[in-house]
């Protein structure tokens, strides 16, 4: 597990940037109104903000949390603890294959199924390995966390008991002193 003074910086993979071009621009053209912007989209602009949008991108595992942040204009940061981890999908189709890329998902406890609270992060390096660090600093976060069993019921009397007979042994022993004053 990372400790929180040795964060882990996840590093993304640099065809992210031409995957962002391609699938915002496309999702522009499916329109009628927006062919015109996906030729302004494709003749540059979407190849700047790609570029300023992927410098931005931060993802970093500490001790206790994921930190995730993206943006230009709106920078959205979100983090994470890691006890309300409950699952990390590797999603990986064919379009993001092609680009040498994934998507993990993150289900948090408190959010429901199919709700835009749960995260994603696209194109980070070796996302397999990146997701078992992720369980694997959850899991050891909740075993400190877990309380210490409670004693057997069993063995804590036998334990009373023999601190009493030590107690009535020491009594004795003081009511032998004060008969006996030598």
């Amino acid at each position: 597990m990372p400790p929180a003074d040795n964060p882990i910086v996840a590093q993304f993979n640099p065809l992210y940037r031409p995957y962002l071009v391609i699938t915002i621009g496309l999702m522009i053209a499916c329109t009628v109104i927006g062919l015109p912007l996906a030729i302004i989209w494709f003749c540059g602009v979407g190849q700047w903000w790609a570029g300023h949008y992927f410098h931005r991108l931060l993802c970093v595992l500490d001790g206790k949390t994921l930190r995730f942040r993206k943006g230009i204009l709106f920078q959205v940061e979100k983090t994470i603890p890691l006890e309300n981890i409950q699952d990390v999908t590797f999603i990986e189709g064919p379009v993001l294959r092609r680009f040498h890329l994934a998507t993990l998902k993150f289900e948090t406890a408190g959010h429901s199924q199919g709700q835009a609270h749960d995260m994603r992060l696209t194109g980070i390096i070796d996302a397999h390995e990146f997701r078992n660090r992720i369980i694997e600093a959850r899991e050891i976060l909740r075993q400190q966390s877990r309380p210490t069993p409670a004693p057997d019921p069993a063995s804590q009397q036998q334990d009373h008991l023999a601190l009493l007979n030590r107690i009535a042994t020491r009594l004795d022993e003081i009511a032998a002193m004060m008969r006996d004053p030598r």
